[in-house]
């Protein structure tokens, strides 16, 4: 199988994309607003105080959620830029540079709701942590990723080059996760795992859970919006945006 059939059929094409995703992108945003009021519902009304850290540990239901999504996110951008500057790949690496602002924001959140947990719990807003530093370092990475690709006028060096960055940076993720079992940290160790029952209550848990299926559907919906501008303004030239702004006049 050739470089050109592997493309073909492995990874949309932007015309072929942008109709799934303006397909898609609809339910996703209202799967992303159902389970946010349900998630927000049962972690904030249903789930039973916490015996230690009281009520201060419902932000959780943000926070932990935020930080998954923070990791997953990089790891699938680093994934897109790889696949699109390996294959030369066009849609690959919008998506990655769709996918950048998506998980700025969730790490931002991850941090910004970690320190109003920090406050009442360690008594301070920040602390110099492992897991908490390599967090902030993740949040500098997006934010070069957009940078470096912003400031490259040549839309394939530009690609290349936060692509690079994106790869190396992937190396950060792992920090993140094993960190409070690498180093003695403050910040608690996993609440959920795959290999071990969950330590907290089942309505605990299916909060938490609702919060990150709202996520996940929320990430989906607005990288794949966004990846639409993007395919839109890199292909201006291509017949299937002609027609497309052919139909929105009417013609």
């Amino acid at each position: 199988m050739t470089v050109d059939s592997l493309r073909l059929t492995t990874f949309a094409a932007p015309a072929r994309f942008y109709r799934l995703a303006d397909a898609l992108n609809p339910w996703l945003w209202a799967l992303a607003i159902v389970l946010t009021v349900a998630g927000l519902y049962v972690g904030f009304f249903m789930a039973p105080t916490d015996a230690t850290q009281g009520e201060s540990y419902r932000i959780i239901f943000i926070h932990v959620p935020a930080a998954w999504m923070s990791m997953v996110i990089y790891l699938a951008m680093a994934f897109w830029a790889a696949v699109g500057w390996i294959l030369n790949a066009r849609m690959a690496s919008m998506l990655a540079h769709a996918l950048a602002p998506t998980g700025a924001m969730f790490t931002v959140l991850a941090l910004w709701t970690g320190a109003f947990w920090g406050k009442p719990t360690w008594g301070t807003w920040w602390v110099w942590d492992a897991r908490l530093t390599s967090e902030l370092i993740l949040l500098f990475l997006y934010l070069g990723y957009i940078a470096l690709a912003a400031s490259i006028d040549d839309v394939v060096r530009g690609d290349k080059a936060s692509a690079l960055l994106a790869i190396v940076g992937a190396v950060n993720v792992p920090i993140i996760y094993f960190s409070v079992r690498w180093w003695n940290t403050l910040h608690q160790g996993a609440t959920v795992s795959l290999t071990a029952a969950p330590k907290m209550a089942q309505s605990m848990l299916l909060g938490m859970m609702l919060m990150t299926f709202a996520f996940w559907a929320y990430a989906f919906a607005a990288s794949f919006t966004r990846a639409q501008a993007l395919a839109l303004e890199r292909e201006r030239g291509a017949e299937w945006v002609r027609r497309l702004a052919r139909r929105g006049d009417g013609a």
